[in-house]
């Protein structure tokens, strides 16, 4: 006879670990940077705008596994956009053994929600490298940075002869770090992991950088016409082929078009709607296109 109980076990095992690609929330960048310098990036890589209510943030600190801070979510979030959320402690506070740094002008400008400062009010987003962080959805986790339960000493790492923590040393990978998700991760962790390796799902970019925040390239979202603060635009081809031209064109005008790489770096800069490939390598960059608006808007291109 079968046993019902493990039989459930079993199916609500399989329905966590096996949810579909695109179809919920998940975090697409982590930044725990100088100071209080802390964000969670969450990206909506489903096809349809999702109402907010019932997301949660929740921080583990130092191993915990109950307890945890948590920030609720409000308001829309649209098909392939973005939601910042961090740390908005605007000035510098003298704790007696310590200052608390207040976070860059820069990051700040870039949340599009954030704490008051007040840690005894709201600590979310005091992470320090060494405290798990879930997204949540009416009560369940939909994603898991690091291992709840787990204190990895300063940071998770990249020591495998670890399990990832820093108890042989290891390149910190969660302290002092900029992580962005790989395109071709399309949902969240939901189970709890054996052992967190932030190298598997994550790209690491250098401390304090914050120009990737705001936007996310996940191999959910393929569309080459968007409508980004009323500028509607047009890339094509895209993808394109290595040595041909790409074509920019859109309904306001375009002042000037950037070309990064996936580390944030600044490959090409040109005032022209007609931009050669012949300079660049085949891979995945990021177009910044400025429009005489003061908008700015991203967008994925692929050359092949």
């Amino acid at each position: 006879m079968q046993n019902p109980i493990l039989i459930l076990f079993l199916a609500l095992f399989v329905s966590k670990s096996y949810s579909q690609d695109c179809s919920d929330l998940f975090i697409s960048e982590y930044i725990e940077g100088p100071g209080q310098n802390n964000a969670i990036e969450i990206f909506n890589p489903t096809s349809n705008e999702i109402d907010l209510s019932g997301y949660v943030i929740n921080r583990y600190s130092n191993g915990a596994n109950t307890g945890p801070q948590s920030w609720p979510l409000s308001g829309i979030i649209a098909s392939g956009d973005v939601i910042v959320l961090g740390n908005g402690q605007t000035v510098d506070i003298d704790l007696g053994t310590y200052i608390s740094y207040a976070v860059d002008s820069i990051f700040y400008s870039l949340l599009d929600d954030h704490c008051t400062g007040d840690y005894n009010s709201n600590s979310t987003f005091y992470f320090n490298g060494n405290d798990a962080i879930t997204l949540e959805k009416n009560g369940e986790n939909i994603d898991i940075f690091g291992k709840v339960g787990e204190d990895p000493g300063n940071a998770w790492t990249d020591d495998t002869t670890a399990g990832f923590t820093d108890a042989n040393g290891g390149t910190w990978w969660t302290k002092r770090q900029t992580l962005v998700r790989k395109p071709t991760i399309k949902k969240g962790v939901a189970m709890n992991p054996i052992v967190f390796n932030p190298v598997a799902e994550y790209d690491s970019l250098p401390d304090a950088t914050y120009n990737g925040m705001g936007y996310h390239i996940c191999d959910c979202i393929q569309t080459s016409i968007l409508d980004v603060n009323k500028n509607s635009y047009v890339v094509y081809p895209n993808p394109v082929r290595l040595g041909e031209d790409i074509n920019i064109n859109a309904t306001s005008n375009i002042t000037s078009i950037e070309i990064y790489c996936m580390k944030g770096t600044k490959i090409l800069e040109s005032n022209k709607k007609i931009i050669s490939t012949s300079v660049l390598t085949k891979g995945t960059y990021v177009l910044h296109i400025n429009f005489d608006s003061d908008k700015l808007t991203q967008h994925k291109l692929i050359i092949e």
